[in-house]
């Protein structure tokens, strides 16, 4: 009895049928896909300007690990704050003053607390960074 079996190499094929129909089905797809995508159909809505443009001013308070307050370059003493703030600040434009609070990470936040009621106060919109300073 004879337990091999006898290969043969040159009969071999691999049947390319199938993949050829599904290669086809999906071009097709995609080419069906591509012509109804249609990027024109974004719309998109355009800012309109009603007034002028104005640059929105700010004024810059610092307040540094000795709890000094300083008005741009100028020291203060925070008494006088308010005083000082509402000479630079135009309050009757149509742009709101702004008021930004540079604070050293070792002041209180009671401190930069004290200022932001200051300019709210005066009617100017706050923001405050908190950073250790030099």
């Amino acid at each position: 009895m004879s337990i091999r079996r006898r290969f043969k190499s040159d009969d071999t094929e691999l049947d390319t049928g199938p993949l050829n129909d599904i290669l086809f089905i999906l071009m097709f797809f995609f080419l069906i896909i591509s012509t109804m995508a249609n990027p024109n159909v974004i719309k998109m809505n355009n800012p309109h300007a009603t007034s002028d443009t104005k640059a929105k001013q700010s004024v810059i308070v610092s307040i540094d690990k000795n709890r000094h307050i300083f008005l741009g370059q100028q020291k203060i003493v925070f008494d006088s704050l308010e005083s000082l703030l509402k000479g630079r600040l135009r309050v009757g434009d149509s742009i709101k003053p702004a008021v930004v609070i540079n604070a050293d990470s070792l002041v209180s936040w009671g401190d930069i607390v004290r200022v932001m009621q200051v300019a709210k106060k005066l009617g100017a919109t706050t923001s405050a960074s908190v950073r250790n300073m030099k």
